[in-house]
């Protein structure tokens, strides 16, 4: 039966144990890459970078074991290499990738919040998975630009690749309605895929299923992790905002004794089955 993880509040700062890096191979299979880890009461706190910006609680009676991971160190971003250009060079318009037609961008509607806050609920209910999730994907993705499009040609709000959107049956993926229902629907079938393991469904995402299949969990790739860490690090935010004593339940709880069961405060990505929690 998967096993939702859930989301916890990070409100206090919390003196954590220091671990090289290891993976928690979970009593499911899975298994979640992390800096260091902490006990709190009856769950163990997986942080996915070496600060304190985004962690995952499990509980420590579903994790089977630790081992040190083999896999090569995370790969660290380099500066660009100086670009020397010529002398009276011909100015360079920049156009956007051959995939993406002007017209298919200029003939699509810009969405207040609003508007497109209903376009995620509606998506959210349809295919279970909390709306504030899904926007703190968008907010990654494209920072709410429904005609965003990056350098490798990734499309709308929730950075479609033209492939993705074509197998996810989005005609358009500068139609913002198109693009919610096909990116909250791929995002769906990674959770479902990885057994609801939200690391790994996020790292998919944003890196690619394979790089996920190929490193046996998320990718050791510096900015998948910050990616990962930025969704969580939103989303707690998000549940904050909307329940503040959240933050003083989740201050309380770190300082029960180490034999006092903690429960993770915000919601996560609900299982199938399960209706979407605001």
């Amino acid at each position: 039966m998967a096993r939702s993880l859930q989301f916890a509040v990070f409100l206090v700062t919390a003196a954590a144990f220091a671990y090289p890096a290891d993976l928690a191979v979970l009593r499911n299979g899975n298994s979640i890459r992390h800096e260091h880890r902490q006990v709190v009461g009856g769950v163990t706190r997986l942080y996915l970078s070496d600060t304190a910006s985004g962690y995952i609680e499990i509980p420590t009676n579903e994790i089977e074991r630790f081992e040190v991971d083999s896999a090569p160190p995370p790969l660290m971003p380099q500066a660009p290499a100086p670009v020397r250009v010529a002398q009276f060079q011909q100015p360079v318009t920049l156009m956007p990738p051959p995939s993406v037609r002007p017209q298919a961008i200029a003939t699509q509607p810009v969405l207040d919040r609003a508007s497109l806050g209903k376009l995620v609920n509606g998506a959210g209910e349809r295919h279970q998975i909390d709306p504030d999730f899904i926007n703190s994907v968008i907010r990654a993705e494209s920072g709410f630009n429904s005609r965003a499009v990056s350098k490798k040609g990734a499309q709308g709000l929730m950075q479609l690749m033209p492939q993705t959107a074509s197998q996810l049956g989005v005609k358009n993926s500068f139609d913002p309605n198109a693009n919610v229902e096909g990116g909250t629907k791929y995002l769906r079938e990674l959770l479902e895929k990885y057994n609801f393991d939200v690391a790994k469904a996020l790292a998919a995402y944003n890196a690619g299923p394979h790089r996920v299949e190929q490193y046996r969990g998320v990718p050791p790739y510096y900015e998948t992790r910050a990616y990962i860490a930025r969704i969580i690090r939103d989303f707690n935010r998000q549940k904050l905002a909307e329940n503040p004593s959240l933050g003083t339940k989740q201050g309380k709880a770190s300082h029960k004794p180490s034999n006092a069961r903690t429960h993770p405060s915000a919601a996560s990505p609900p299982q199938a089955g399960t209706r979407a929690s605001r």
